[in-house]
């Protein structure tokens, strides 16, 4: 009970944490485009994790021996990022979340093409219900279509990929190494891609703590929401991650005036039911 209560704890800290992040976003957007916002959320980044790792003593797990798999794993990453960024720019951030929440049941497809995972028909039923989930929350028309819906929902695809990969260097890597190369790459995609015009501005005096906030909360949402599932189950923590949709929701009402959907909040509830019964469901398989 007292480590379930502990990853509760440490979930509440994602929460905020991603929160915390999306504010930050639009805050600096303004000021600078989402690859610029990439590549000095990930310099930061680096300085973060070396300091980290070297006052932990784990430098040394940091090797170059997955070079390939890294690559794959960073470069749907920065995709996914660098959509979710624009996303929450573009509209309401109760729909980006709702619509990053769709990530597992990409991740159950990309598993099964990638690592060989078996698509179960529980798993299939569920990927089934959050696609319904998506049609609620985007009722695509050409009335009410918009770009951010699109790249909200491909930035849940960048993560699914990216969570993959994840799993798939765990096998063989230790932490340390794949924040190392999460952000050294993510940096250098960066300057790539800021660069490409051949313009890349520097953050204001009033952007850089926005900045510093973006790469803190990014590392701090998933060191805690790693941590959290290292403590409790799945089918404790999930629940609680849900409350990023009302948080977010009340945050775009009351600092953007944003009005508040009751059919997003629905398709999310829909999502979120897919996720939940799945993840139940192969918990009691195991058991």
């Amino acid at each position: 009970m007292h480590d379930t209560l502990r990853g509760c704890l440490w979930m509440t800290g994602a929460i905020a944490s991603f929160t915390v992040m999306a504010v930050a976003g639009r805050a600096v957007s303004l000021d600078l485009d989402t690859f610029e916002i990439m590549m000095y959320r990930s310099l930061i980044g680096i300085v973060i994790v070396l300091a980290v790792a070297g006052m932990a003593g784990t430098l040394s797990h940091i090797t170059t021996r997955n070079m390939r798999t890294h690559l794959v794993r960073n470069l749907f990453h920065f995709s996914g990022q660098n959509l979710w960024f624009f996303s929450i720019t573009a509209i309401p951030l109760a729909q980006v979340f709702a619509l990053e929440f769709t990530s597992p049941f990409w991740v159950m497809l990309l598993s099964a093409l990638i690592l060989g995972e078996r698509l179960t028909p529980n798993r299939v039923g569920a990927a089934i219900l959050g696609f319904i989930g998506i049609l609620i929350v985007t009722r695509p028309s050409p009335e009410t279509a918009h770009i951010g819906q699109l790249t909200a929902a491909l930035a849940a695809i960048g993560f699914a990929g990216s969570a993959v990969f994840t799993r798939l260097l765990t096998r063989t890597e230790r932490i340390t190494c794949i924040l190392f190369w999460l952000t050294v790459m993510q940096a250098a995609f960066g300057v790539i891609c800021a660069g490409i015009d051949g313009d890349i501005a520097l953050p204001a005096a009033s952007s850089l703590p926005w900045v510093v906030l973006i790469a803190f909360a990014g590392l701090v949402a998933h060191f805690c929401l790693t941590t959290a599932l290292s403590l409790a189950p799945a089918t404790v923590v999930m629940p609680i991650d849900f409350a990023r949709l009302p948080v977010i929701a009340l945050v775009g009402i009351l600092v953007y005036a944003e009005a508040l959907d009751p059919l997003v909040l629905l398709g999310a509830l829909v999502i979120f039911g897919a996720n939940y019964g799945n993840i139940w469901f192969e918990t009691r398989k195991a058991r």
